[in-house]
């Protein structure tokens, strides 16, 4: 019987890379309720995405530079320090708009949309003429077994959406979940907390 799998196809290995997935009402893993995630990198192996808006609270992107000894040559805004998602929480991954790339460890992962995790990219963040024009901090990352995240695509778990700056790069934690569900056309009294399994 042939394979008629959507995510199996010969675009399978980047069919979600780029894109946003939105967690459903009635998700059974806390660490996900209301997220909003972009998926970096899906393949036939595994998938793995980063929360944007989930702040870490209290952290901001100018303490942690400072804690992390890079210097800063302006300003930052007090922009805060996300929880990207459960799996190394210690470790740090930039996403960034790409006027700013590294060639050894950038990696586009949308349009116009670059993932770093070296610490270039801080140096640059810290800089007065390297920096991307937008770009946010996260702490984790989100990640799924071989055909585990299509599964729970299947189930309702996520809906999936293109992204834009404002969802990826804007500061409006609170809202990005409604309005990622609002670019869907879809409001969010509507949604049955039954619908999302993890």
């Amino acid at each position: 019987m042939p394979d008629r799998d959507p995510y199996r196809s010969a675009s399978a290995p980047s069919f979600l890379a780029g894109r946003m997935l939105i967690a459903m009402p009635g998700i059974e893993d806390p660490r996900f309720e209301r997220a909003v995630l972009l998926i970096c990198a899906h393949d036939d192996q595994h998938a793995m995405g980063l929360a944007v808006n989930r702040p870490v609270e209290g952290l901001t992107v100018p303490s942690l530079l400072t804690r992390l000894g890079v210097k800063q040559a302006i300003e930052l805004p007090d922009d805060l320090v996300l929880l990207g998602g459960p799996v190394n929480p210690e470790r740090g991954f930039v996403l960034h708009t790409n006027d700013y790339l590294c060639e050894e460890s950038s990696q586009e992962v949308g349009d116009g949309v670059a993932l770093t995790t070296t610490l270039q990219i801080l140096e640059a963040m810290a800089s007065r003429n390297r920096r991307p024009r937008r770009s946010i901090l996260t702490l984790g990352y989100a990640g799924w077994s071989a055909g585990q995240l299509e599964s729970e695509i299947r189930e309702g778990v996520w809906l999936t959406c293109d992204a834009d700056d404002e969802l990826l790069f804007g500061d409006d934690h609170e809202h990005k979940w409604s309005m990622a569900l609002a670019k869907m056309g879809v409001g969010a009294e509507v949604l049955s907390p039954e619908t999302g399994r993890a």
